[in-house]
This record gives structure tokens, C-alpha cells and sequence, in this order.
């Protein structure tokens, strides 16, 4: 069997946590194309079963919508059990959903603190952590986690303490529940993208001059595309990469190299 065979994902069943839109959907798709089977976990439940049925239709998968507020860990628990019953098992998980409040600290409320915290580091908590139970009790797997390039870099001009905090967060989360896992079968990674071109980036008017100045500062000169995340999920997500664990992985276009 030659490599790319190799990693195919068929026969994995797989999660994706803020999956209806953006990054997580264009990782979903990457995941269903390469043969998963996935339940798109959003609390968005119209968005998320508008992409499940897309994703079904052109792959051929079985793709599945869950209404998930990742901040529950009954909710939580709760897309584990349908996410098991309904596609039979668990083998991958991408912990993806975030949110980005731009305020200045001085002027930032304690319930938009806690709204970032809880979303970005929490629900990456809670969504690994009942993705590892179900994992080392039915032979491992491996879970991805969406930190970004402000777990490295505090982001200008943008103010957005909060939000760089919760990133810098996931990363040590990742490598620390991998130290944990790594003799029990469960691989825990991160990716930690730079700035991406989403659909809800490009088609906001407010952020054409943050965008310039962002392209200005690249040493590539532009935004990355979601597409761009697709290959390095599909391999941690797979059996190639059976000695990845613990890794953050920055895929920035050289923005943090300088």
C-alpha cells in the first residue's frame, strides 16, 4: 500500500467542533473526502445541518448535525453518546470551535473575558477530555486542536489580550493531556493557524484596513485559505502520524518567524 493510501481515513469516525462554518467546515470536508465518516458539532444547529447535508451529498459520507454549546459538558457528553451511536464509534476529534473579542484590556467586561476563556480553552477542554475517555477505553485515537499563531505572537494592531491567552492555553492543554495519553494510545496535537481568509473574513467590510495591515506585515503578503489546514488534519487525524504526538503545529506563512 503506497502512502496515500495510507492515509485515507476510511473507516474513522470523527467530530468536528465548530464544524458548520469557516475552518472547521473546510477541515470537515477534507476529513469526509478522505473517507470519514463525521458528525459536524455546532451550536449553530441550521448552519450545521446545511453543511452536513453538503458534505453528505458530495462525499458520499455519512455526516451527521449536532447541537453542541462546547461550554456544557452535559452537551458535551451528550454529542459523544449520539456521535457513538450514530456513526458506531469514535477514532478522531477536532476540537475547533473559538470565538475573537477585539477590546482593550482596560476596557474589557469580565462576562467578554469569561466568554473567550470558556469557549476557546474550556470547550477545547471539555471536547478533548470526553473524546480521550471514549478513546482509551475503545483503542485510542487521536485528537486535534485548534490553537493559533497568538499562542505565539501578541497580535497587532488589534487588542485582544483575552483571545491570545486562551490560544497560548490550548497549546500547553495539547501537549500536556499527550504527556498524559501517550503510553494509552491517545495522540493529542494542535495546529496553530495565522491569519485565514474564512468566508466571514473576506466578506467583512470592517476589517479591509486590519486585513491590509496584516498583508502588509506577512512575509507572504496575504491571508492563508482555510484549504491550506486541510492536509495537516487529515494526516494527524490518521495512521501516518502514529508518532505525532504533543505537537503544535504553526502554519502561518512565516508571520511568526520574525
Amino acid at each position: 500500500m503506497g502512502i496515500i493510501e495510507k492515509m485515507r481515513l476510511d473507516e474513522k469516525r470523527i467530530f468536528v467542533t465548530g464544524g458548520a462554518r469557516g475552518i472547521g467546515k473546510s477541515v470537515a470536508e477534507a476529513f469526509a473526502e478522505a473517507g470519514a465518516d463525521l458528525a459536524i458539532a455546532d451550536i449553530d444547529i441550521d448552519e450545521a445541518e446545511k453543511t452536513a447535508r453538503d458534505l453528505a451529498d458530495r462525499t458520499g459520507r455519512k455526516v451527521i448535525a449536532v447541537q453542541t454549546d462546547v461550554t456544557e459538558p452535559e452537551q458535551v457528553d451528550a454529542m459523544i453518546e449520539q456521535v457513538v451511536s450514530e456513526l458506531g464509534g469514535l477514532e478522531a476529534a477536532f476540537c475547533n470551535a473559538g470565538i475573537c473579542i477585539n477590546e482593550p484590556a482596560e476596557e474589557m467586561t469580565f462576562e467578554h473575558w469569561k466568554k473567550v476563556i470558556d469557549i476557546n480553552l474550556t470547550g477545547v477542554y471539555l471536547t478533548a477530555v470526553a473524546a480521550g475517555k471514549y478513546m482509551l477505553k475503545h483503542g485510542g485515537g487521536s485528537i486535534i486542536n485548534t490553537a493559533s499563531m497568538s499562542a505565539h505572537i501578541v497580535n497587532v494592531p488589534q487588542p485582544q489580550c483575552a483571545y491570545n491567552a486562551s490560544k497560548a492555553g490550548v497549546v500547553m492543554l495539547t501537549k500536556s493531556l499527550a504527556v498524559e495519553w501517550a503510553k494509552k494510545g491517545v495522540r493529542v496535537n494542535c495546529i496553530s493557524p495565522g491569519y485565514i481568509g474564512t468566508e466571514l473574513i473576506n466578506n467583512s467590510s470592517d476589517l479591509v484596513p486590519l486585513i491590509e495591515q496584516w498583508n502588509a506585515m506577512a512575509p507572504m503578503g496575504r491571508l492563508g485559505k482555510p484549504e491550506e489546514l486541510q492536509s495537516v488534519c487529515v494526516y494527524l487525524a490518521g495512521d501516518t502520524s502514529s508518532f505525532t504526538t504533543g505537537s503544535d503545529i504553526v502554519i502561518d506563512g512565516a508571520f511568526t518567524s520574525f
